[in-house]
């Protein structure tokens, strides 16, 4: 992955949410740790405390950098919501952090979102211009100003119903008010968020993997459209929208998504492993051994090694113990950020002819540094597969991709690509391998073909 200096695709956030579940907070500082990947800008638990009140803890930082003992020990109950969260290119700060505490006529509810709503500047101006007030710059804030103010007047569940009517784009949201936690999905189902069973409560979260982490019980996915309420008497379904799509993004199951998830029925590193094997059936590479980027694209290494009959050796290595890396002023120094993170083992890739199996290229300065550092270990070729399609369009349901100026595959041929990283061979899953690794029948594949499953309510290139 396009990850270490120059541009790193950075997915907005993940979430959770408990109800009736002993120690709710407790529970939701470990399933966001297991969320971690995505999103490591800032955190934040929303808590229903025994009184009725809500009592929110949220800051800059990793999880185990914001959560101590006595910041959980503050939020008591067995309901809460929890975020980590990621910032778009144009959306930082600490006001941004979520989950977001309001309160109406009294009445305190929190709200924490994973996505990006498409036609929120739209929507925003038009309150703004009738004199409405917002404190961040989060479509988030957006959703719970529209769910507070709603005409429905104290029927939550209507509120939502039209908020999430009005809001186009992608949204996996959990909601804690009047009691109630709330969880729903956009009608075209770009986002994840699963639900599970953990003792006489229940969980929702962006990925399985949480759910696994506490110790909950997978029920089913929230589909999308649908609006789930949790209260004392268990689990009510209902939708806000029925025009409803599963185009599930497809970068969760290419890299997003930790591979012990399941998406939709959806085996992560088992729709990795078979893209490698179709990587490598449509393009194998003449070398003497596979590797990885770490460590996305392990998944995908295994099965083109396995494909190819090659073996698979730690060709790469990552360096777990570097600190995550900040955008630097020059490119020698981003160079050099590249080189912290990862270096090649030299006694492994030397004398060698190496496939290295990467998921995606963005802006390809990273790809090029890869391969630079490869031939300098010894490596006597070095053929890139990328276990997706060519990643050719800008993101705007989550991910931070920018401008499409900026996506090196925008106005490159693949022989233009290959030539800029310096690769003896450059080759791209198709887009029919996408689909066949998914057993899907529908994805959100925007990034590879510009064909976007909403509008975009602006001039976009």
């Amino acid at each position: 992955m396009e990850n270490l200096a120059s541009r790193e695709l950075h997915e907005e956030c993940g979430v959770v949410g408990f109800y009736g579940v002993d120690h709710a907070a407790t529970h939701a500082f470990l399933a966001l740790q297991a969320l971690q990947h995505r999103g490591q800008q800032g955190c934040g638990i929303a808590a229903l405390r025994p009184d009725g009140t809500i009592g929110l803890h949220k800051g800059a930082g990793l999880v185990k950098e914001v959560f101590g003992k006595e910041e959980i020990a503050s939020l008591p109950g067995n309901a809460c919501i929890g975020h980590v969260r990621y910032p778009t290119t144009n959306v930082g700060g600490q006001e941004n952090l979520q989950p977001f505490l309001f309160t109406r006529k009294g009445c305190s509810f929190a709200l924490a979102h994973n996505g990006n709503i498409v036609n929120a500047d739209r929507v925003k101006s038009y309150l703004e211009r009738r004199g409405h007030l917002f404190h961040s710059t989060s479509d988030s804030e957006l959703f719970a100003y529209l769910v507070g103010t709603g005409v429905h007047g104290d029927d939550w569940e209507a509120n939502i119903c039209a908020a999430a009517n009005l809001l186009d784009g992608a949204f996996a949201t959990v909601i804690l008010i009047d009691g109630v936690l709330y969880a729903c999905r956009d009608k075209y189902g770009f986002r994840p968020l699963s639900l599970g069973r953990l003792g006489k409560g229940y969980v929702v979260a962006s990925e399985t993997c949480a759910l696994e982490t506490v110790g909950a019980s997978f029920i089913r996915d929230v589909e999308p459209g649908e609006l789930i309420s949790i209260d004392r008497n268990g689990v009510h379904s209902s939708f806000h929208a029925h025009s409803c799509s599963r185009c599930m993004c497809s970068m969760e199951l290419i890299y997003f998504a930790r591979p012990d998830s399941v998406i939709e029925g959806c085996s992560v590193h088992g729709f990795r492993r078979l893209s490698g094997r179709l990587l490598q059936a449509e393009h194998p590479a003449d070398a003497d051994l596979v590797t990885c980027v770490p460590e996305s694209s392990m998944s995908a290494a295994i099965g083109y090694a396995e494909a190819g009959g090659l073996p698979l050796e730690m060709g790469l290595l990552k360096n777990m113990y570097v600190a995550r890396t900040f955008i630097q002023p020059t490119q020698s120094l981003r160079d050099v950020g590249v080189k912290m993170k990862l270096s090649p083992v030299r006694s492994i890739v030397r004398g060698k002819r190496v496939a290295v199996i990467d998921d995606s290229i963005v802006r390809g300065t990273t790809s090029r540094i890869i391969v630079q550092m490869l031939r300098d270990a010894g490596a006597t070729a070095v053929h890139m597969r990328i276990a997706s399609p060519p990643y050719a369009w800008p993101c705007f349901y989550g991910i931070d991709t920018g401008t499409r100026e900026q996506l090196l595959a925008a106005d490159r041929s693949v022989e233009e690509i290959r030539a800029f990283i310096g690769a003896d061979s450059l080759e791209y899953l198709s887009v029919d391998a996408l689909y066949k690794a998914s057993g899907r029948e529908q994805l959100c594949t925007a990034c590879f073909d510009g064909k976007y499953p909403t509008e975009l309510y602006q001039d976009n290139d």
